[in-house]
């Protein structure tokens, strides 16, 4: 019954989709020219890959992409994880105003996890009246209906969910790279980290069914993608919820068997919940990704428990030894937050500490964002000056550490995924590795989207300059 409930909406939103176009139609014939839309991403990756959603359905809907924010649709897709991500929209928003004032057929979207905060919402009401479409991060699979609704409609139409148990995929998307894309394995987080307003946000955890995961991946390598992104707040909770027994080691397994992807990236691993099974499938994979993002957030067990993180400091060291005792050449990073409340600086010399043991090849590093509605905002708060000082520290360590961990690569020849032309220097490419490390060298735009062998010729800290390896043997150095 669910899967034909999912049928019968992803019917009714193409059917929206072509109501959307004779409003594109009749639009383009008061401007005189095709009209242009542009897309602004603030966040994840998970973010990033329902943008494409938008634009895909726009684009079918009969709108260009721009690139600049002067389009006649303009869509922010925003995130709340942290507060300056907040203040950034509203900044944006301020310079939009100018250009509707000068534009009667300007509409402006909101969409995304900020959306679904009833504190921003009263406040774009009050001091932003000239937004005319808000929608929030569960029903984004609404968006040609709602795009309807907008040119139907008089004054701004807000559509905000509290949750949902609905997962409807296979519509448009445009994807930012051929050759590479993200997919989305399940959505929301049961977690409920002390500081994280994401299970707020973006709801409870729903995995999708294996089947129709398998399906779009076949469906990407028939297009011609060769690296694809499994994404979800933690993958490693993956099927918990589904009727059919899987795990996401499970998944891996069968994402592999599909001829013509190449490569296998995932994130993000919760440390309490990350497996035997997945480190073993890890190991014994060809296609898998050397690199696992593995978040600590924090090195006291104190604050570790203040955060709700479910594990202590010597079983994430523990943890993380045995992976890459297990796969030595795994690539671990991190995300790491200075300034929790009630932290000290003993508490962030623990962190210190873990960082030296761990040595990640990089790491995220925030200072804390009070998110209201969650426990931690009504904690004791650190003042600024103390904060800024414990943030100097753990940095100035992660990329000490950081750049002894990447250096390692020096002179080895490995596979990268050339991604594009280099965006300072247009006579080298940009490729990836599979530890995620990048490497710049030259070549010819004709390699964007394939993989080569390059040889790591110069480390430049988090980088590196190379060489393809058949060069690199023409000048007799292999």
């Amino acid at each position: 019954m669910r899967d034909e409930s999912m049928q019968d909406e992803k019917e009714r939103q193409y059917a929206y989709i072509e109501r959307a176009r004779k409003h594109v139609e009749k639009l383009t014939k008061e401007l005189g020219r095709k009209p242009v839309y542009h897309v602004t991403t603030f966040g994840c990756q998970m973010n990033a890959r329902d943008s494409e959603k938008l634009c895909g359905i726009l684009e079918e809907a009969g709108f260009a992409e721009s690139e600049e924010e002067n389009a006649d649709f303009v869509i922010f897709n925003t995130c709340t994880v942290r507060d300056n991500a907040n203040q950034k929209v509203y900044g944006r928003l301020g310079e939009l105003k100018g250009f509707k004032k000068r534009n009667p057929h300007m509409k402006i979207a909101l969409c995304g996890c900020m959306m679904q905060e009833a504190s921003v919402i009263e406040k774009i009401k009050e001091s932003y009246r000239f937004v005319d479409l808000i929608f929030g991060t569960h029903n984004i699979y609404k968006f040609a209906e709602l795009l309807c609704s907008m040119y139907e409609a008089e004054g701004m139409l807000i559509d905000i969910w509290q949750d949902t148990s609905e997962i409807v995929e296979d519509l448009p998307v445009k994807r930012k790279y051929p050759f590479k894309s993200g997919i989305n394995v399940m959505f929301g987080c049961n977690n409920f980290c002390s500081y994280c307003i994401v299970p707020y946000v973006r709801g409870r955890e729903r995995s999708r069914g294996p089947k129709d995961i398998l399906r779009e991946i076949e469906a990407l390598a028939a297009d011609g993608v060769v690296e694809i992104m499994l994404l979800g707040q933690n993958v490693n909770s993956y099927g918990k919820n589904l009727e059919e027994s899987i795990t996401f080691a499970g998944l891996l397994r069968e994402v592999e068997k599909v001829e013509g992807i190449e490569r296998i990236r995932f994130m993000t691993s919760h440390p309490k919940d990350l497996s035997e099974e997945l480190i073993q499938v890890m190991k014994d994979s060809k296609k898998i990704c050397r690199h696992l993002h593995l978040p600590l957030q924090a090195g006291s067990d104190r604050i570790l428990k203040a955060m709700n993180r479910g594990y202590t400091k010597e079983e994430y060291i523990a943890l993380a030894k045995h992976i890459r005792e297990e796969i030595p050449d795994m690539a671990l990073t991190t995300d790491i937050i200075v300034g929790f409340p009630g932290e000290t600086k003993e508490d962030v010399e623990e962190t210190i500490s873990v960082i030296k043991e761990v040595e990640y090849d990089n790491a995220f590093t925030f200072i804390y964002s009070k998110r209201t509605g969650t426990p931690a905002a009504a904690m004791e708060q650190v003042p600024e000056e103390i904060v800024k000082e414990g943030f100097d520290k753990v940095l100035k360590t992660v990329q000490e550490t950081a750049r002894k961990r990447v250096k390692r690569y020096q002179g080895q020849v490995l596979e990268a995924l050339v991604e594009e032309v280099n965006e300072q220097d247009d006579s080298l490419l940009t490729g990836r590795l599979s530890n995620n490390t990048i490497v710049h060298f030259p070549g010819s735009p004709s390699l964007i989207g394939k993989i080569v062998k390059v040889r790591l010729t110069e480390c430049r800290g988090f980088y590196y300059l190379g060489e393809i390896e058949k060069e690199a043997e023409a000048y007799g150095r292999i």
